[in-house]
């Protein structure tokens, strides 16, 4: 007969937001066991920043999230902030450094911020099971009773931490819409997020740029972001690219300024100064050649700019200022860095991530409703969100 071990919390998935609640109720000293069919902790973690973990983003703010409820994120953000696991982080004596934008990154390993989880969750005796998959999930009398492998755990409190699909070849799945609304609780419908976009039809012609770069402002909906677009072989990419594609729908276009620090006139006022200058030339001046070439030839402006009306190089100037793609698609979960959508916020409590209707079970993390920017915004809401849960989870 299997044994049935009882525990406080029963936390799913070992990912950043379930070792933060993990380690938070454990050091506060509930009884957690922390399970993962992965063989290993943290497998997205290492992954990220190019292995060096973008860990946090010293501007992180409710409003640079993505959600049906855009001000749900605001309590746990601001209870836990960059800044409480910067000093964590320093603690732990991990060198760290500002890229760009307010984003923190290891000078060594992403491997540092596991061990680090690993340390913290030990320090709170949290026990994880690792390497088998979780075969049943029920709720009865006030219990939740968990099949991991060949073992029973039985808690009053149950943890929703499992991400979402995004990165499929990292064993990441929808498993957690699928027990959410096991228990009752709406999903947002899940769609890929920082994510490259693709480009078909007559716009094909720009995926013989793939390789190139600029700095560009890149805009969809209401949304813009100025940073690098990449072309590739696909359509689009760079980090401004995968900004926007988390406000993207199919169907809509996506404008890119080619120029950002050139002024409405400035192509007039270049015809003035210089009749005989070409567009390609000119647009070579401040963007990559092969870049240049391909959008003064679509453009349409042959030969010098003195041969053509004010009118005809300001409508070339303000195409360049707001060029239109229109995405077929973008290259879907296997490449979204996260998962935009995932189990409703107004199914939980903003202040504990608690299921209002369903007592004892928690969702964190990925696997909610809330999606960062770019640029270590997604580890904070982990770290935020788990904290919330954990100190929930503590006081019961």
């Amino acid at each position: 007969m299997t044994a049935i071990i009882s525990y406080d919390t029963i936390i799913l998935g070992a990912g950043a937001a379930g070792l933060m609640c993990a380690l938070t109720a454990g050091q506060r000293g509930r009884r957690v066991l922390l399970v993962d069919h992965a063989e290993a902790i943290g497998k997205k973690i290492l992954i990220s920043g190019g292995g060096r973990c973008n860990f946090t983003n010293l501007h992180t703010a409710a409003d640079r999230f993505l959600s049906a409820n855009p001000h749900f994120a605001k309590s746990a953000l601001g209870r836990y902030s960059a800044q409480d696991f910067l000093a964590l982080v320093e603690r732990h004596g991990i060198a760290w450094h500002e890229k760009t934008l307010g984003q923190l990154f290891c000078d060594g390993s992403a491997k540092q911020i596991v061990a680090l989880l690993q340390d913290e969750c030990d320090r709170g005796a949290v026990e994880i099971a690792l390497g088998q998959p979780i075969r049943d999930v029920e709720h009865a009398d006030g219990r939740y009773r968990v099949t991991v492998g060949d073992r029973t755990a039985t808690a009053p409190a149950l943890v929703i931490a499992t991400g979402g699909p995004s990165i499929p070849q990292m064993g990441a799945t929808g498993f957690a819409y699928d027990l959410a609304r096991k228990f009752g609780l709406k999903v947002v419908e899940p769609r890929p997020a920082l994510v490259p976009l693709t480009l078909g039809g007559d716009e094909t012609l720009f995926r013989s740029l793939s390789g190139v770069a600029a700095e560009v402002v890149a805009k969809a909906g209401k949304a813009k972001f100025r940073e690098a677009a990449l072309f590739t072989h696909k359509g689009l990419s760079g980090p401004a690219i995968l900004q926007v594609s988390s406000y993207w729908r199919h169907g809509e276009p996506v404008g890119i300024d080619f120029l950002p620090d050139l002024a409405p006139g400035w192509l007039v006022a270049v015809k003035h100064a210089r009749p005989r200058a070409r567009l390609d030339n000119t647009l070579g001046n401040h963007l990559p050649a092969r870049l240049a070439d391909t959008l003064a030839d679509r453009i349409g402006i042959d030969g010098e700019l003195g041969t053509h009306t004010d009118k005809a190089v300001a409508a070339a100037a303000a195409q360049l200022a707001d060029w239109r793609f229109t995405p077929n698609g973008t290259e879907g979960f296997a490449k979204a860095e996260v998962t935009a959508g995932g189990i409703s916020t107004a199914e939980l409590s903003s202040q504990t991530m608690e299921a209002r209707k369903v007592p004892g079970l928690y969702a964190i993390g990925e696997a909610v409703d809330v999606t960062g920017w770019l640029g270590g915004y997604n580890f904070q809401w982990a770290w935020a969100s788990g904290w919330a849960a954990g100190m929930a989870i503590a006081r019961d």
